[in-house]
């Protein structure tokens, strides 16, 4: 009897490992097939415009090479030091993206922010390489459309947004690039969310934003903060000491999402020094 209880014993074990490693098997196939629900979390609603918080502002449609048509919206300022070419992080639209304009807004700067395809009112769904050719869509009205100083242009990317102003900028001659709250990679990032998930393996959708910041010349500032919840301090730590000269630093207050809030006057000093510096 004991001898029958031994291997009853073994065989529910042997099951249960069974169990547990096809659950696994089918979790890291369901990231595989399915990563860019990870990543991209777009709202197509847009919950308020510039005009409601007093600023003047144009609604513009342009096209993509592969033929999708984006939404975005220009806010001019009066005698304007530069302009800001706005990537947004992974979630929502740009409706969520005011109190950022405001600040930008009050540095003198005009603002161009557009929705990445499957965002806000832009054709398409996302992907990595979509959200290339909406950026390289966005130059081109700026620099082509709008006939813009490309000198006075600053790639600006917060977040995943970071990963495409950081490409972009490998790509063209901008005035600057401005990264805050960016990874170092997004298998970088995902191997630190998931320690369990061999990311490295599974993950397509891949920004190198260590790559392209040793392809870029330009002036490059570096925002992060260490109290940062989503992006740990250390990918902006290693980004700033990847970035070539000339850079600036700005560390942060806050978490990932109200950071460029809390730092407060320090983070409008910072911004202001870097555009007298590199910019005017």
């Amino acid at each position: 009897m004991a001898q029958k209880s031994k291997m009853g014993t073994g065989s529910v074990i042997f099951w249960l490992l069974i169990v547990a490693v096809g659950g696994y098997t089918v979790i890291l196939v369901l990231m595989y097939l399915f990563q860019t629900a990870f990543v991209f979390f777009p709202s197509r609603t847009i919950t308020t415009t510039p005009d409601n918080h007093g600023m003047e502002y144009e609604n513009l449609y342009f096209h993509t090479d592969d033929e999708k048509r984006l939404h975005g919206w220009y806010i001019p300022v009066e005698d304007a030091r530069g302009s800001i070419l706005f990537f947004h992080g992974n979630a929502g639209n740009i409706s969520g993206r005011i109190e950022s304009i405001r600040q930008f807004h009050s540095l003198g700067l005009n603002v161009m922010i557009f929705d990445y395809r499957g965002y806000g009112k832009s054709e398409g769904s996302p992907s990595e390489a979509g959200t290339y050719h909406d950026a390289a869509a966005a130059w081109r009205y700026m620099t082509e459309v709008r006939d813009e100083n490309p000198d006075k242009i600053i790639l600006f990317g917060r977040s995943l947004g970071g990963g495409v102003a950081a490409w972009l900028a490998s790509e063209v001659d901008a005035g600057a690039l401005v990264l805050e709250s960016t990874f170092t990679s997004a298998v970088d990032l995902a191997a630190d969310l998931y320690p369990f998930i061999p990311v490295r393996w599974l993950m397509h959708i891949r920004y190198p934003v260590s790559d392209y910041l040793n392809e870029i010349t330009m002036p490059v500032m570096i925002a992060h903060s260490p109290d940062d919840d989503i992006v740990p301090y250390r990918h902006g730590q290693a980004l700033y000491d990847l970035a070539g000269e000339p850079k600036k630093w700005l560390e942060m207050q806050g978490r990932h999402n109200d950071g460029f809030i809390l730092t407060g006057s320090a983070y409008v000093n910072a911004w202001d020094d870097f555009l007298r510096q590199y910019v005017e």
